[in-house]
């Protein structure tokens, strides 16, 4: 799930638990998806689910 074409993006740096970078490198590489696409993919998700909309 790829932003639409002239989202605005912005930096957004924090720290994760090691096993969670760990499986999210190789869900990427095994859905040959970037890393970052998944992430976005979860943030998305999480929104929806306390009813918020991620745009």
């Amino acid at each position: 799930m790829r932003a639409e074409t002239g989202a605005k993006r912005k930096m957004y740096n924090t720290t994760l638990d090691a096993e969670l970078i760990r499986k999210i490198k190789i869900l990427a590489a095994q859905l040959e998806k970037r890393q970052n696409d998944l992430l976005e993919e979860a943030i998305r998700d999480l929104l929806r689910k306390y009813g918020l909309s991620a745009q």
